[in-house]
């Protein structure tokens, strides 16, 4: 990925480790996790690379934001690192929209408005030094959607909604991702600990497997939330935005109680398609930046996509049904199709359900896609920014994200966001200051 996107390997190499010492932590391998593990390796993703931040095929245990003592740690404790004397955050400000300087040959940033905690709206500008500047932070969703309200993006996406255009490009918002993801329920006849994503199998076939366990410890548990399936706390991402409506996630809640109790008391294996070929595109709803862009990452659009998908649940059936997984969960060695029917049924999406067609694995992966908020794409490199990401056509404007990214990197991308901050800092730092720079 690094030379994909053409950064400076010695760089990132020195960047990873400043955020991995300050916040990342060896994960204490639960035994669900280990018994998957051990199921990896049975079925053939080997070598076992141990604990590594290196993204490498074969099985490995990453790196957690959780402690020894099950406290998370956030970006937010980089700052930590910083002097105190030249950074003022704002904790509760709102950026609405960037303001431009349009009076010279092109038009330069000069500032944000930003709304406080009461709601009142603020003029943030930058200094009359030429090298002071605007960086855009919000995310492959948030950052196209910022731009296009401050009248950089496609000329009838600004036109429909009368925001006045500071600069055309039409590439704003174009060529949006997510990876998509997933997953067959594995019951249990007995409770397991609570684990989140620990050890994960990085195969050949461009197929990430995970998995996370202990949604619930009683029969009450299966009316509560469950963290990253949950309907109820709007995992709904892969319909159409005027089809989640309370009233069908009320439906769902109330669908969910006639589950087995076994699929939330086990946990489930997941696949994450990495590199996916299908894109899509983000449009505005509305002028507001408190709601949420209209996105389409047509999942699946792409056959190659949808093959992978395949590839991935069958690897998935093989790891639950490895001896390791039986012996640990105590259950008999399930069918696929029992499998995949009580996964369909306990899915959370709002996609029409094909129960009795579960055969075919290519429906199972359109009916029971999710994403996994990988997001990525709307301001591409060479599109929307240079390879120093500056915002193509203006002055004193960046952005740093993953909406700059054509793909996701590694299994999960946000230690490579993470550092991004520090890397583009320390280049540009160095790059006015002198290669012999020590920052």
């Amino acid at each position: 990925f690094i030379r994909r996107v053409g950064w400076d390997e010695r760089l990132v190499n020195e960047s990873y480790p400043w955020v991995e010492k300050q916040i990342i932590h060896q994960p204490k391998l639960a035994q669900w996790q280990g018994a998957f593990k051990d199921s990896l390796l049975d079925v053939g993703v080997s070598p076992y690379n141990g604990f590594t931040y290196d993204h490498i095929h074969g099985t490995k245990v990453g790196g957690t934001l959780f402690d020894r003592f099950g406290r998370r740690h956030t970006a937010a404790e980089l700052l930590a690192s910083a002097n105190p004397k030249m950074l003022t955050v704002l904790v509760y400000a709102t950026v609405q929209k960037v303001l431009f300087d349009q009076t010279g040959r092109r038009p330069m940033a000069t500032g944000v408005i930003f709304k406080d905690e009461n709601g009142n709206q603020h003029q943030a500008f930058l200094t009359n030094n030429r090298r002071s500047e605007v960086i855009l932070s919000c995310g492959a969703i948030g950052t196209p959607q910022m731009l296009m309200l401050s009248g950089i993006g496609p000329k009838a996406e600004l036109d429909k909604l009368n925001i006045s255009m500071v600069l055309r490009n039409e590439f704003v918002g174009k060529g949006m991702a997510d990876n998509p993801m997933n997953s067959v329920f594995v019951p249990t006849n007995r409770p397991v600990e609570q684990s989140l994503i620990q050890t994960v199998g990085i195969t050949k076939m461009g197929v990430y497997i995970e998995s996370s366990s202990g949604f619930g410890q009683t029969q009450d548990s299966i009316r509560c939330h469950h963290g990253i399936l949950s309907a109820e706390i709007g995992q709904l991402s892969t319909i159409p935005p005027k089809q989640r409506t309370p009233e069908a996630i009320q439906a769902f809640i109330k669908r969910k109680q006639d589950l087995p109790h076994e699929a939330f008391r086990g946990g489930f294996i997941l696949e994450k398609i990495a590199r996916p070929i299908s894109t899509g595109h983000l449009n505005l709803v509305n002028t507001n930046i408190d709601d949420n862009p209209s996105v389409t990452f047509n999942y699946f659009h792409h056959p190659h996509d949808l093959q992978r998908c395949v590839d991935g649940i069958r690897m998935a059936a093989k790891v639950i049904q490895s001896k390791h997984f039986t012996n640990f969960t105590r259950c008999d060695k399930p069918t696929v199709e029992k499998l995949l029917n009580m996964s369909v049924k306990a899915n959370i999406n709002l996609i029409p359900k094909h129960t009795n067609d579960t055969k075919s694995l290519e429906q199972f992966c359109k009916d029971t896609v999710i994403t996994i908020w990988h997001y990525h794409g709307g301001c591409h490199v060479g599109k929307v920014v240079d390879p120093d990401l500056k915002v193509l056509g203006t002055n004193r404007l960046r952005i740093v994200d993953g909406s700059t990214f054509n793909e996701s990197p590694g299994t999960n991308p946000q230690g490579t966001v993470l550092m991004m901050g520090r890397y583009m800092g320390v280049k540009i730092l160095r790059r006015r200051l002198g290669k012999a720079a020590h920052v």
